[in-house]
């Protein structure tokens, strides 16, 4: 065995026959051999009992799959751990198993059942997995089965494993396209999901399997407007392409009439009354232009797409952002398509690859919009070590760009890329300087003189690329150029390039009356070499010959024969079919001469001259951004960019009417009223997240970059669900803005101050009140317990945003107001007020409760007086809302200065935080005097983690560096609800969402009292009402996120227990019921 043989077959030195390869690769997990006695190795460890074994002959059989190996002879082997117990072993086999399920169909069936068993599997991984290689078996038998996975998968609480449903459909649609109006059904389902995970993958599907349903998008539209800031970048790709096609049938064109463009609904209607009202002296050219049209107004829809889209130009993906200016560029006005010409010059700083598809689109609107990209002109100067092809399209812009004004800037450009080493260039070079000639008439006489100069070039082609350019400018003004075409005659000597012979010839041919001592010369010089030369040569010495027997016969009639002699035997047959038809038409025979006649008009007719236009002229028909438009021709697959239509179809298809029993009580509608429709603080759990969002955090992130970047503003415009409001608009929503700012900051206020009356009453019980907690009776704690949760609900939810508003996004899986807010609603819901009736509630057990924290941490030392030079610090989480942020969690902070001396300015330094972890500091201490002690609230938003906040307590002089880690249970609050609604909300919380464990509880803890006592110290939980005497059950939410946490103790006389938590946030869930069972137990 060689000690470093060679990692693959092609590098030097390999293994001999037989022996083993070694992987340098850290990922192929060591030996790999071509041979199949290694694959034998592969296959026992397979068959073994050891988890860790079949995991790192896995790791092994992936890792060749990577490197191009086939691996396909192990499929038995592997097939049959598809039911192992070890997470990770089945992850990489469903990975190999999608690779080639399509392969070993037969062996892949004997193992459907196992798959089926994999779409039930608690982990969502699995689960997707399971449904990915069920839908890459390629057998109709299986049809049936694959379709009620893709119909079960669509219901599937996590985002993943829909989003992988999605995947499915276009797979099951190739393989029977039987199943279209199933499949329509699941789409259509999908498409009313409000993930942003799952909406970039179903509108894929939609425009695989239906892109003729645009019904299918109406209800849907508005959403996916808004969703799409949130949406992974291949999704917003795929939207927006569909959106443009969408947007295309539904509004009316922008460009209709520009003239009376108008932004405001309702300036654009009086005005339209003014205009019919006016006489026509008033605007006798628009009137004329456009008599039966009235002022085109933008459909607010139609300005919510814009909107929403306008800022990913910014995006990192180039993709996204070539989507968004196609968007614009087919659906903008005109006056605000150049908001892309910057973003797409930004691209042209990307590889070569992407530079090349963007200047190919460039190129294209450039031809149309010329203005947007000529304040951008340097930015497509060539550079020396620019690819052939991107030199090309960016000379093909500067050509598009030149005007009177830039002429002489590009001129000289042009000039210096001509010395280029690169013929190709040289040669596009040269034609651009054509094409500039003919646009611009004032620069003609000068390119044309600088192409003449070209011709005594020492490069044969650039010359000849001349002569083919200065053929088509001669073209346009013959009669003033004769000395040119004689100069040209005399290059047929030393200009080998057939194109250029050939243009010469036909030069001197078509004007040979400019030229007639020349001509005849040239036409002696080409009947000798006629036999050497290239077809296309041959043909233009024919029409020559020809030209010149008719306008010079004397001198040329006999050569003319020999030419045509010549041509009769020529090997190719388009030369001897031109030489008969030729000498037909101008020396027929007896018999024929009917045309011989008119053999001077035929050949020396006027011709126009030709126009010199840009390849990418008519390009724009197809939609820019696709392959077509690449190619110039119709890919398979691309769908045709609709037309405008000539009047709006109905806007009211895209309302979503709210149900009747999702309709708020007057009383709830005031409140909604009195609150802005997003608050600020509303951006980490922003109408984008859904009830059943997975703990991955791309629609947590996604919402917080979709506030950031203004898409929040959109949202709160387009989201209404009072029609007349979308339609209205402009000034009311900007209006009612407005009032709800003000309110808030009202409100905030009155929060604040009740915050600080609890805080300042709090500090003297502090002491004192895990001892009394102890000693509080059953009865006093039933009766504190709802009273507290009541008393503490008006600061939070007067700073919490306005949760129970119907948004458009969150129709389809709209819970019940009362369960919705993060924080407990204010008004208790009738079904928990019937469940509440026998408590009675006394002020007296209010006080204490209110006022003194129940966690059970009580006071920890965040500073030690010796560490601290004298000054203690203390903190303790307080539980109670934080005025600044409902997302962030109180603490009190207690300072205690020990030394001699005040100590001045104690403030919190600049905090070097995790990424999600923010803090709200305190106001700074400017002094305490020796001796004397203080107390602050600061808030610390840990993002639903239990990571350490560290942070630097600074003073005058020094500085201090602490970290405070929170309990699991400090990081949620209360909620308010009744036995029905939390059963309801803990059947959608089951699966991987469910944490169950089982305990014993000892005898000192088998009260209801103790019970409750313990679970309410260890987490900030509120007790649910329950019918059943040996049931406990908890609701609380997140603070950060929002999501429910359900607590339910099941407890038995015999002392045995069982402990459940349901939550989205499942490391949340499992450290809670570490903590309970801990506290339980103790």
């Amino acid at each position: 065995m060689s000690a470093a043989p060679a990692y693959s077959e092609d590098k030097g030195g390999s293994a001999g026959p037989g022996e083993p390869e070694y992987g340098h690769d850290p990922a192929s997990g060591g030996i790999f051999s071509s041979d199949y006695k290694r694959h034998d190795d592969l296959k026992e460890m397979l068959d073994t009992n050891k988890d860790s074994l079949k995991l790192e002959a896995m790791k092994r059989i992936v890792a060749m799959i990577a490197r191009g190996k086939n691996a396909s002879d192990l499929f038995p082997a592997v097939v049959k751990n598809v039911a192992c117990k070890n997470i990770e072993v089945k992850k990489l086999v469903y990975v190999y198993l999608v690779r080639y399920a399509e392969e070993q169909q037969d062996l892949a069936l004997l193992s459907i059942s196992t798959f089926q068993r994999g779409l039930k599997d608690p982990n969502q991984l699995i689960r997707a997995s399971a449904l990915r290689v069920l839908s890459s078996i390629r057998v109709p038998i299986i049809v049936p089965i694959m379709m009620l996975a893709i119909k079960e998968a669509a219901s599937d609480m996590s985002p993943y494993v829909r989003k992988t449903a999605a995947h499915a459909i276009p797979k099951l649609y190739s393989l029977d396209s039987d199943q279209k109006d199933q499949l329509i059904e699941v789409i259509e389902k999908l498409l009313a999901d409000k993930t942003t995970l799952v909406a970039g993958s179903v509108v894929m599907a939609f425009e695989e399997v239906c892109p003729e349903r645009i019904d299918l998008i109406h209800k849907n539209y508005r959403k996916l407007c808004n969703l799409l800031i949130d949406v992974e970048e291949w999704g917003q790709v795929v939207i927006i392409s569909m959106l443009t096609r969408y947007a295309r049938t539904q509004f009316l064109s922008p460009t209709q009439n520009e003239s009376l463009l108008e932004e405001n609904p309702e300036k654009a209607f009086y005005g339209s009354e003014e205009d019919e009202a006016k006489g026509p002296g008033s605007e006798e050219a628009a009137t004329a232009a456009l008599p039966a049209r009235k002022p085109y107004v933008m459909d607010p829809d139609h300005r919510l797409l814009l909107r929403n889209t306008k800022p990913l130009l910014q995006s990192r993906s180039a993709a996204v952002v070539m989507a968004v200016a196609q968007l614009y560029f087919h659906l903008a006005p005109k006056a605000e398509v150049g908001v892309i010409a910057k973003a797409l010059v930004r691209l042209l700083r990307s590889h070569s690859e992407v530079q090349y598809v963007v200047l190919q689109n460039v190129a294209t609107m450039s031809i149309k919009r010329r203005g947007m990209f000529e304040p951008y002109l340097k930015s497509f100067y060539i550079r020396s070590t620019d690819p052939t092809q991107i030199k090309i399209l960016k000379l093909e812009v500067l050509t598009n760009l030149a005007n009177e004004t830039n002429i002489p800037t590009v001129l000289r450009e042009f000039q210096t890329y001509i010395r280029s080493m690169d013929k190709d260039f040289v040669a596009a070079t040269i034609q651009a300087i054509g094409r500039c000639a003919t646009n611009i008439g004032r620069v003609r006489d000068t390119c044309l003189n600088g192409l003449v100069q070209l011709l005594s070039n020492r490069d044969e082609l650039v010359v000849a690329e001349s002569v083919v350019v200065i053929k088509k400018l001669l073209q346009m003004q013959p009669a003033q150029h004769g000395e040119i075409i004689k100069h040209l005659a005399k290059l047929t000597d030393n200009i080998q390039v057939p194109m250029a012979r050939a243009s010469i010839l036909w030069l001197i041919g078509e004007y040979c009356e400019h030229v007639p001592k020349i001509a005849p010369d040239v036409l002696r010089k080409m009947a000798k070499s006629f036999t050497a030369e290239e077809d296309i040569v041959k043909l233009q010495v024919i029409n020559l010959a020809a030209k010149l027997y008719l306008t010079n016969s004397k001198q040329t009639k006999l050569l003319t024969q020999y030419v045509l002699s010549l041509a009769k035997y020529d090997q190719n047959y388009d030369i001897r079919d031109r030489a008969r038809f030729t000498r037909q038409l101008i020396a027929p025979s007896e018999q024929g001469g009917a045309l011989s006649r008119h053999a001077k008009k035929l050949f020396l007719a006027p011709k126009p001259a030709p126009i010199l236009e840009s390849s990418f002229k008519d390009r724009d028909h197809f939609q820019l951004g696709s392959l077509s438009h690449l190619l110039n021709a119709k890919a398979t697959g691309y769908q045709e960019l609709p037309d405008w239509p000539e009047e709006a179809p109905d806007p009211s298809v895209r309302n979503v009417e709210v149900p009747e029993w999702t309709k708020c009580s007057n009383r709830e509608k005031r409140k909604e009223k009195e609150k802005p429709f997003y608050s600020d603080s509303e951006g980490e759990s922003g109408p984008t997240e859904s009830a059943d969002s997975e703990p991955e955090s791309e629609s947590e992130s996604g919402s917080k970059s979709s506030s950031e970047s203004g898409s929040g503003e959109s949202s709160s415009e387009s989201d209404n669900e009072d029609d007349d409001e979308e339609k209205g608009e402009g000034s009311e929503s900007e209006q009612s803005e407005e009032e709800g700012e003000k309110k808030k900051k009202t409100k905030k206020k009155k929060a604040s101050e009740g915050h600080r009356e609890g805080s300042s009453s709090e500090e003297g019980s502090d002491s004192s009140s895990s001892s009394e907690s102890e000693v509080t009776s059953e009865s006093e704690e039933e009766q504190v317990e709802p009273a507290s949760w009541r008393k503490k609900t008006p600061p939070s939810s007067k700073s919490t945003p306005a949760a129970k508003e119907i948004s458009l996004l969150d129709l389809e899986d709209f819970t019940s107001p009362s369960v919705q807010p993060v924080s407990p609603p204010m008004v208790v819901s009738t079904s928990l007020a019937a469940d509440l009736e026998g408590l009675t509630l006394t002020d007296s057990s209010l006080v204490p409760s209110l006022l003194s924290p129940v966690s059970s941490i009580g006071r920890q030392e965040l500073l030690h007086r010796v560490a601290g030079e004298g000054l203690a610090v203390d903190y303790a989480f307080s539980r109670q809302p934080f005025s600044g942020d409902p997302h962030m969690v109180s603490l009190h902070i207690y300072f205690s200065n020990n030394s001699e001396t005040p100590i001045k300015g104690l403030h919190v330094g600049t905090p070097k935080l995790p990424a999600g972890i923010s803090i709200q500091e305190f106001p700074e201490i400017e002094s305490l005097a020796p001796g004397e002690s203080t107390t602050t609230v600061m808030g610390i938003n840990f993002c639903d983690s239990t990571q350490a906040a560290n942070f630097q307590l600074c003073t005058q002089t020094r500085q201090f560096y602490v970290s405070i880690q929170p309990p699991v249970g400090e990081l949620m609050a209360p909620v308010f609800m009744s036995e029905n609604e939390f059963k309801k909300e803990q059947g959608k919380l089951t699966g991987m969402n469910e944490i169950t464990e089982k305990l014993t509880l000892p005898d000192t803890c088998r009260s209801d009292h103790m019970v409750v006592q313990k679970v309410t110290a260890t987490a900030n939980l509120g007790r649910v009402p329950c019918g059943a005497s040996d049931e406990y059950r908890f609701a609380g939410r997140t603070l950060t996120s929002g999501s429910l946490v359900l607590l339910t103790l099941d407890a038995r006389g015999t002392g045995a227990a069982q402990l459940t938590v349901n939550s989205e946030k499942m490391v949340i869930g499992t450290m809670l019921v570490k903590d309970v069972i801990q506290a339980l137990t103790q």
